[in-house]
């Protein structure tokens, strides 16, 4: 059964996703504060993490930022916080999902298992289907239909940041931040225009669009979805 540690400091709430998720058949545990989140946290292996934005002793966002610096274990929000830039903050700090309070049990669920579901095939399988797309992170090696691409370096860390962040928008500022490595060696924003474009004409196709610009914000991997007017958003 799937570990879920639900960090939220509303007892009551705490309580009732408890009791939900275990008659769902996961194993939940309760945290009420980030002290006790972080010894829970490298105590065992989660399968999801539910967490709350305002919490006694520190911030979720945050808290979120540091988890992902060091994992890649699912994260879904639960917040009342349900402003857009909110939701963009969240998404910002590595969330995979984000749910607002109140909140519909049966919705919030189906949106586990569908995180869940997600994130498992990706583990389970050194290859990522995408479209007609076949990545395998693991060996960096990227397919289309039975032939190889070639990629550059700076391509397939592009590629990578879409894939670990798909259906979110992410600003040119974040995909700057994430191309920037440990040598110090940094893409800047018209390096970036050119290498968005040449790896969209490289995976792009008649049927298949990948990735989307935001115009004025940045870039969203809208993965397999379809091709709707045979031009590259």
């Amino acid at each position: 059964m799937e570990q879920i540690l639900i960090i939220e400091d509303d007892e009551m709430l705490n309580a009732g996703l408890c009791y939900n998720l275990q008659a769902a058949g996961y194993t939940p545990a309760p945290a009420y504060d980030l002290k006790t989140a972080r010894g829970l946290l490298h105590s065992r292996k989660w399968d999801l993490i539910l967490l709350d934005v305002n919490l006694p002793d520190g911030d979720g966002y945050a808290f979120a930022g540091q988890i992902r610096r060091d994992s890649d274990v699912p994260v879904i929000f639960l917040t009342a916080q349900d402003l857009d830039e909110d939701m963009v903050r969240g998404f910002e700090a590595g969330a995979d999902d984000y749910i607002t309070k109140p909140f519909n049990i049966k919705v919030v669920l189906q949106r586990i298992r569908a995180v869940l579901n997600r994130c498992g095939k990706a583990k389970s399988s050194g290859d990522l289907l995408c479209g007609n797309l076949r990545i395998n992170l693991a060996e960096m090696s990227v397919q289309k239909g039975n032939s190889p691409l070639a990629l550059t370096p700076t391509e397939y860390k592009l590629l990578k940041t879409f894939l670990q962040n798909q259906g979110q928008v992410l600003t040119r500022e974040i995909i700057l931040e994430k191309l920037w490595d440990s040598e110090g060696n940094f893409v800047d924003e018209h390096t970036l225009t050119i290498n968005v474009s040449r790896l969209r004409s490289k995976i792009s196709d008649s049927q298949y669009t990948y990735i989307k610009t935001v115009y004025g914000v940045g870039y969203q991997w809208i993965g397999d979805r379809e091709q709707t007017g045979g031009k590259n958003e």
